[in-house]
């Protein structure tokens, strides 16, 4: 008869093997990202069994604040992967070296306008247009015309009626400011300040972040609230579908020159030792699956043209013919000198 103490020693012997070879079988993938970042659990728990993977999302702030605290730890990254970062903030993570180029195969499924640069630097994800969202209803009600334009907006008959995001604060309320910069420019008789000073004078309200504009002052999205125009995204309406009416309570204006374009990357971060899980991850965010259902879990569009739009995206959210696209290395050439000529004329 054998010893029982040598019998359990065996027991645990073969236990630890086996918790150590699944060790040796998984991986950890850290993901850094930001707080809006979402994905449906059913799409991304296929991706682990398939692939062995375990990925772990690290939520950071807006995508200005993740990709600071990725430039304060370039060289030991705070993840493998940063998923986010938009065409306001690109120039700035590549002129600190943050990621490890990589090319998916899944790119031939990209229109190559979304691709940034031959080197394939980062990986283009999805995209959505900055524009003037309004309440239907207060519209008809009010027998009010919509502004077909930036120029309308200082109009006296949407006096009090606009609410907008700190460019310095807010992701949107930056794309918003850069719309207006692309109209009005900054030297000449009437520049992007002249056009916010006017705004203001039209009682245009200034909200730190997009939540706050849209969920407290926005008449279709609060009962509080008085404002029936705020800065938000073409592909927002379809958040207010209404099952009663069988509609969306607002719509988008996407009048040439009334939208900037965000388009948000991905790159594998300099100095992880996961580069080939890593690619995995960035095929996997090409892929039909993650791009079908990106589209309403963060309200954006897919890059992969074989992705099909819900039925809901494609009745309510827009995409504009032209929306405005600025030179990613012209905008983090004076990011902050136009904000801050902003700052001094809207807010002191």
């Amino acid at each position: 008869m054998k010893s029982p103490i040598r019998f359990i020693i065996v027991v645990m012997v073969v236990l630890s093997t086996a918790i150590f070879a699944r060790a040796q079988d998984t991986e950890t993938l850290r993901v850094l990202t930001h707080d809006s970042f979402n994905v449906s659990e059913d799409v991304l728990t296929a991706f682990e069994e398939e692939t062995g993977i375990t990925v772990e999302i690290l939520r950071a702030g807006d995508a200005g604040q993740v990709v600071n605290q990725s430039i304060l730890a370039a060289g030991n990254p705070l993840g493998d992967v940063l998923y986010g970062v938009d065409n306001t903030f690109l120039s700035r993570a590549l002129e600190n070296d943050l990621f490890i180029p990589y090319q998916s195969p899944l790119l031939e499924n990209v229109d190559e306008s979304f691709i940034f640069d031959d080197a394939y630097s980062v990986t283009p994800i999805d995209y959505g247009d900055v524009c003037l969202n309004y309440d239907i209803g207060y519209f008809e009600e009010n027998e009010l015309a919509l502004p077909d334009s930036l120029e309308a907006l200082t109009d006296e008959a949407y006096q009090g009626l606009l609410v907008v995001e700190n460019p310095a604060t807010s992701s949107p309320g930056l794309a918003f400011l850069l719309a207006t910069i692309n109209q009005f420019g900054t030297e000449g008789d009437y520049t992007y300040l002249d056009y916010w000073t006017d705004l203001v004078e039209n009682d245009v309200l200034i909200t730190d972040g997009w939540s706050d504009a849209y969920y407290t002052y926005f008449t279709a999205a609060s009962e509080d609230g008085t404002y029936p125009l705020v800065v938000s995204y073409a592909s927002s309406p379809p958040v207010t579908y209404d099952e009663d009416l069988e509609a969306a309570t607002t719509a988008s204006i996407v009048a040439d020159g009334t939208c900037f374009r965000q388009i948000e990357y991905a790159g594998i971060l300099n100095g992880t030792e996961k580069e080939e899980v890593a690619q995995q991850f960035i095929d996997f965010l090409l892929s039909v699956d993650f791009q079908e259902d990106l589209t309403l879990q963060m309200y954006v569009f897919p890059v992969n043209e074989e992705a099909e739009l819900p039925e809901l995206f494609a009745d309510y959210a827009q995409i504009p013919e032209n929306p405005v696209l600025l030179d990613v290395v012209d905008i983090e050439e004076n990011r902050e000198a136009w904000i801050e000529a902003w700052t001094e004329t809207v807010l002191r």
